[in-house]
This record gives C-alpha cells, structure tokens and sequence, in this order.
C-alpha cells in the first residue's frame, strides 16, 4: 500500500504543473489577443512573444485554434462567474453591475468580443456556443433580478433575448468608436431594459416590471 501512494503522488505533481502551465499560456495568450485579432497573429509569432516553444503551444492546444478557443472560454469564464454573483445585492444594483462587468470585458478583449459576437472565424460553433452560454447568463440574471427566477415563461425569456442581441451590437459599435463614456453607455442600456420590462409586463401581466424602491423624505 505505502509503494502505491508513493506512485501516484509524482503523477498527481505532474498534473498539477502541466495544469499550472497551461493556465500560464492562457494568461500569456489573453494578453496577446486582447486587442488583436485571430488572424493577425501567427503560432510563430504567438511562440516569440510568449517566450516559448512552438511545440508546447500545440502539446497543450493541439492547433492555433485550440489555444484560442482555451483563451476565450477561459476570459468569458470570469464575465459568466461575474453576472451569476452578488445574488444578495439588491435587484438593481446587480443589473447595473453586471452590465458594468459586461462593457468592461468588452473594453478590455475587444478582439475577443468580436470573435464571440461575430461568431469566430465563418461558422463556428464552438465559439457560437460560448456566445450562447453568455446570452444565457445574462438573461438568468436579468430574470433573478427582475422576477425572483430564470426559468420564465417564452414571451418574458424572447424580450429580454431580443434586449442582449441589441446590447451586443451596442457595444461593438462603442468599442469601435467610444464616444460615450461607460457610465453613460451602462445607464443608457439600463434604461433601455426598464422599457423591455415594462413591455413584457403590458403583454404579460404576470411579469410585473420591477418598481423602483420608495425613498423616505
């Protein structure tokens, strides 16, 4: 038994700094991509700026592909985790916040954006799928907030649907020309999300829009 555990202990180790090196190439391929975009970067000139061989990029990612798609899931990863938080802030400060975080990542991976609304490099999807999961995510809590729970029924789901593919566009348009600052590109799709609600609520009254909270005076 003593010479079983003392087997598996270097593999776990090993697993351990193959993990920890992959992540390193993530965080070295995020800052590489960020505001550059798929094409403009060859696994050569990934390999040189990165500091490291060619041939551990594809040991890890199997293809230039591979390790872009590792890079995106991994920076979406941290917006998903952003907007499914802070579940005990009230309803409206967590919208605001969450849009925040989302115009934020958009600011910060601009070429990783595009990728994602865009849809990747022709029909890809893989990439479409993370977009997806990032629609989803959005609307839940948008839903929690505005409802108490995401599973809503298809009108209420539809409209705030409708709500994200136009704060997408939105925003691709901001980050290539940010003439509004982002507290005014935060407050004007907050807005526009009051006004989604109060429609869902006048065609489905059993989804009644938020009311603003009353202040003492």
């Amino acid at each position: 038994m003593p010479q079983q555990r003392a087997a598996v202990r270097p593999r776990m180790r090993g697993t351990e700094r193959s993990m920890a090196r992959r992540a390193e190439l993530i965080a070295i391929g995020r800052k590489l991509f960020a505001d550059t975009s798929y094409d403009a970067l060859s696994m050569d000139d990934i390999a040189r700026q990165a500091h490291v061989a060619k041939g551990l990029i594809y040991y890890y990612f199997q293809s230039k592909r591979g390790y872009y798609l590792a890079i995106v899931q991994d920076s979406v990863a941290d917006l998903v985790a952003f907007a499914a938080s802070g579940l005990a802030m009230p309803a409206v400060d967590r919208v605001h916040r969450t849009i925040d975080g989302y115009l934020r990542y958009a600011e910060h991976h601009q070429a990783a954006y595009r990728t994602i609304v865009s849809g990747g490099v022709g029909f890809d999807t893989e990439v479409h799928a993370i977009r997806d999961g990032v629609r989803e995510s959005i609307i839940a809590t948008i839903a929690e907030g505005a409802y108490g729970r995401s599973d809503i029924a298809p009108l209420a789901r539809m409209s705030l649907l409708s709500w994200v593919c136009g704060v997408e566009g939105a925003t691709l348009d901001w980050i290539d020309r940010p003439e509004l600052s982002r507290d005014a590109m935060r407050e004007l799709l907050v807005k526009t999300l009051g006004g989604v609600l109060r429609t869902v609520e006048e065609l489905d009254p059993a989804y009644p829009a938020p009311r603003p909270a009353r202040r003492d005076t």
